[in-house]
């Protein structure tokens, strides 16, 4: 019986290290979570302007990564890289909105996606480059947005202006 004691003592003994032992781990600090996005977040509400500034440079197809057209049947053109280059958090309904790329006349193309994965898409806009979206009826929630290049691994360092009302 004596022997039966000494184990189950043993098997305390045991169990207590391992329990501080993970108690310890716990509280050790945690590593980061990936960023969500190149550039980081950006919050807008409706009747205030916001304007992130990034790069392009990537060189995979941006159709590859959220497809070929957008719910308007545009085409998703343009190279990037897979992760979004901005979050866009909009803290309210907005009736309209435009994401306007502005790079000083440089090829840039624009991907929007939607907390539900509706896609708009946007390519030039008249005779420049730059890439804008003009849209109605956003809804308050997190958007990811791709601003790529017309040529792959092109650098070009743009501002990223978002406005509604």
């Amino acid at each position: 019986m004596l022997q039966k004691d000494q184990m189950t003592a043993k098997l305390l003994c045991f169990s207590s290290i391992l329990l501080s032992g993970l108690s310890f781990w716990v509280f050790l600090p945690q590593p980061s979570r990936a960023q969500d996005s190149n550039f980081g977040q950006v919050g807008v509400e409706p009747g205030k302007r916001a304007v992130v500034k990034g790069s392009t440079g990537g060189t995979t197809s941006l159709p590859a990564v959220v497809g070929n057209v957008d719910r308007d049947r545009n085409k998703c053109l343009g190279f990037g890289d897979p992760k979004p280059d901005h979050i866009v958090q909009l803290k309210g309904q907005f009736s309209t909105i435009t994401f306007k790329v502005e790079s000083n006349g440089q090829d840039t193309t624009l991907v929007v996606m939607a907390p539900n994965g509706d896609l708009r898409c946007g390519d030039d806009t008249g005779s420049k480059k730059d890439a804008v979206i003009r849209d109605s009826d956003l809804k308050a929630g997190s958007y990811k947005v791709w601003v790529g290049s017309a040529e792959p691994g092109a650098q070009i360092n743009y501002r990223l202006m978002i406005q509604g009302n």
